[in-house]
């Protein structure tokens, strides 16, 4: 398959294009941060251009698009609602618009932020309530892509892993301050049910190649704190536990708000893509196996 990605650069899009152009050809659509590989062709687009999504269309002629790109830095969208607006919720729109004309099927990356957190355990049939600017606008861009191209699917996620910058992920928030000796914060408070990069990137193509069309949530079978991540994290690198301090969310200056119980129900996506969905045990293995296998390094070096 010919596969284009949005935001190749990205946490997700970077291992995605990588894990894919295994079997595909791929196409990494990246904006400021050139790539250096010979795995995928990368591509300089600036998504927001006049003309821009229809010329990548022309270029790539995929069978398959998986739009990742977005404006995810919660802060970021706070301080310039405008832009999270054009990135998070018209450009899905667009694009939509211009796959359904080509023929090829598209795969939105959504959050499981557009949920107000105060339940948990939430189904794709539960009516969500974004808290946030950037959760309100990624909720919009869900709507408008599938208004635009009722064949879109519609994945929401929530994933660690490695990335060009080293900073792009939990996983790696607490391994390198670990590392380094710091002492760090772990909400107790604060539930999400995180999938290694690497396995939503194998979920994603399983998804595409079974034709699965309509929202479904993606994330780990296995659901737990922010402070328990870190502590999984602590012992899997044998790194000094004692450094997270265990804390309450509240105590924390953040300006987004933030959803304490994102815990997501993923029976529907085991039982049409007829598999067990990785847990967490399994994503931090192989998490900590790349690590071993000098994987972040060799992306640091796909950046330069």
């Amino acid at each position: 398959m010919r596969i284009l990605i949005t935001g190749a650069s990205g946490l997700l899009g970077i291992n995605l294009a990588l894990e894919a152009a295994k079997d595909h050809t791929v196409f990494g659509q990246v904006n400021e941060h050139l790539l250096h590989t010979q795995k995928f062709t990368t591509l300089q687009a600036d998504l927001l251009a006049p003309r821009s999504i229809e010329r990548l269309l022309e270029q790539t002629q995929p069978d398959w698009v998986i739009h990742c790109a977005a404006l995810a830095n919660l802060e970021a969208c706070e301080a310039d609602p405008q832009r999270a607006r054009q990135l998070n919720s018209e450009i899905p729109g667009l694009l939509a618009e211009h796959v359904a004309r080509g023929g090829a099927r598209l795969l939105h990356v959504s959050t499981d932020a557009v949920f107000d957190g105060s339940r948990g355990d939430y189904s794709e049939t539960d009516e969500p309530n974004p808290l946030s600017v950037y959760a309100q606008t990624k909720l919009e861009g869900e709507r408008l892509a599938e208004t635009a191209n009722p064949n879109t699917l519609v994945a929401r996620v929530n994933l660690f892993g490695w990335s060009l910058s080293g900073r792009r992920s939990l996983g790696e928030f607490f391994f390198y301050n670990l590392q380094a000796g710091r002492q760090v914060m772990g909400f107790t408070d604060v539930f999400f049910c995180p999938m290694l990069a690497n396995d939503l990137a194998y979920i994603f193509l399983s998804m595409l190649a079974k034709g699965l069309r309509g929202l479904y949530h993606v994330v780990g079978s296995e659901c737990v704190s922010k402070y328990e991540f870190g502590l999984r994290i602590a012992h899997r690198f044998e790194l000094d536990e004692r450094l997270i301090t265990p804390v309450s969310i509240e105590e924390a200056d953040l300006k987004a708000p933030r959803s304490p119980k994102l815990t997501l129900r993923i029976d529907k996506l085991a039982r049409d893509l007829g598999e067990a969905i990785p847990n967490l045990s399994t994503g931090l293995e192989r998490f900590y196996t790349l690590y071993q296998q000098g994987y972040p390094q060799h992306l640091r070096q796909l950046g330069l």
